[in-house]
């Protein structure tokens, strides 16, 4: 028997497997960080990659923008952002001239408390944080894909934008981070889904940078603006920063890149028969729309018609209502993906993105807070916990299966080795 303890949520579930055929985690095992997190941020800013020192370059009276992820992301930001005000006010950029901006891309506004919860109290107290939900946006032309390049107006007309979140692999931009910050972050609805439209394409995956017309569209619109800066972190599966990199927003970030490899890239000979996948608790689970990363990762290492357990506690639901409609249509996978082709909808891309799964005949297990009947109306088994899964899965398959189990599929991103 095997067992294992998953993230689900803000707390963990336990699972018993009664076979003997289990790859035990499928992930990296990271090595011991020996540096502080504090030592580790230090040194990023100390030494920027392409780049001076942030404050070298930043100069007094400049406006500057710090553009944060939103309540979706893991990014610790509370403490990301003393280090990083610390080189403001060594740069002698006084309060009033920072902002911070909380990067929503095609995602909901924040509350209070949550936008308190991201940047601590004391520096939402200090300085002006503010969604990009209610502002207005400056058009700076367009990408050679067509892409509109709309960007949030005080990030746009700052003097320097500071972008600040963590890397790891992306389903279609090939990791978060860089200036994904900028392009979805604070980018016009229009800008974002003409951007996302390229997620059908065979380059657009994850792990990919070179001719991922995703990832080059979000860079082609980043150079439409002045100067940048990077600060982004990786995080182990503790939410724990293991390496930060700064400076020029695409050296920076290629350089973070490498370290995710190294970390979270696991080759596979195989694919499973049941792969059992949790989403990496909150936020990662937050609801299915940021779970279905993980559901896109474990997705890769299980074969045709097997079995795919997402545990993923969702107190948010669907979490998007183009996406709840999409997925509650009673449409065929195939209708979907006819669909996303024919006209591109952000949150129908989503679907379209689980559709593409379940046309494999993958059997999608969900063991999440959501209603029976809505899990059951998007063409998935629903499950109260998962151990309900796991004996299900064992009943469904017997005991030859080969299982494999993914503690933080929202950051695992399996390779097969053909």
């Amino acid at each position: 028997m095997y067992t294992q303890t998953l993230p689900y949520g803000r707390s963990m579930q336990s699972v018993a497997i009664h076979s003997d055929r289990v790859t035990p985690i499928l992930e990296r095992q990271c090595a011991p960080v020996q540096d502080s997190e504090d030592a580790i941020l230090r040194r990023a800013l100390e030494n920027p990659c392409g780049m001076a020192r942030l404050s070298s370059v930043v100069a007094p009276r400049q406006k500057v923008a710090i553009v944060v992820s939103d309540i979706t992301r893991p990014c610790p930001t509370s403490r990301i952002l003393p280090f990083l005000l610390a080189e403001l006010e060594a740069a002698g950029v006084t309060i009033r001239d920072q902002k911070i901006v909380f990067a929503l891309g095609s995602h909901r506004c924040h509350s209070l408390p949550e936008k308190m919860s991201l940047v601590s109290p004391a520096i939402y107290d200090r300085l002006c944080c503010e969604d990009t939900g209610n502002g207005s946006f400056v058009h700076l032309g367009r990408t050679s894909r067509g892409t509109p390049v709309e960007i949030y107006e005080p990030v746009a007309e700052a003097d320097w934008r500071i972008c600040v979140g963590n890397i790891e692999h992306h389903y279609f931009a090939g990791y978060t981070g860089g200036a994904k910050a900028l392009l979805p972050g604070v980018s016009s609805a229009e800008s974002v889904r003409c951007n996302h439209s390229w997620m059908v394409h065979a380059n657009a995956t994850a792990g990919r940078i070179e001719g991922n017309p995703v990832r080059e569209d979000i860079e082609e619109a980043a150079a439409f603006l002045g100067p940048s800066f990077l600060l982004n972190v990786v995080l182990d599966g503790n939410k724990r920063i293991v390496d930060a990199v700064a400076g020029d927003l695409t050296l920076a970030h290629r350089q973070g890149c490498r370290t995710v490899d190294e970390l979270y890239r696991v080759p596979l000979e195989r694919a499973y028969d049941v792969v059992l996948a949790s989403a990496g608790g909150t936020p990662k689970d937050i609801n299915l729309y940021q779970a279905h990363k993980a559901l896109e990762n474990a997705a890769r290492a299980v074969r045709d018609g097997g079995i795919l357990i997402l545990v993923a506690e969702c107190t948010e639901g669907l979490g998007h209502s183009v996406f709840a409609d999409w997925m509650t249509s009673g449409a065929a996978p195939d209708e979907i993906l006819a669909r996303i082709q024919e006209h591109f909808l952000l949150g129908g891309h989503k679907a379209a993105a689980i559709a593409k799964v379940l046309r494999r005949g993958v059997r999608v297990y969900l063991a999440s807070g959501m209603a029976p009947e809505l899990v059951k109306s998007m063409g998935l088994m629903p499950f109260a916990s998962a151990q309900d899964a796991v004996d299900a899965a064992q009943r469904a398959e017997g005991p030859s299966a080969d299982w494999a189990v993914m503690p933080h599929a929202g950051s695992t991103v399996p390779f097969l080795m053909v």
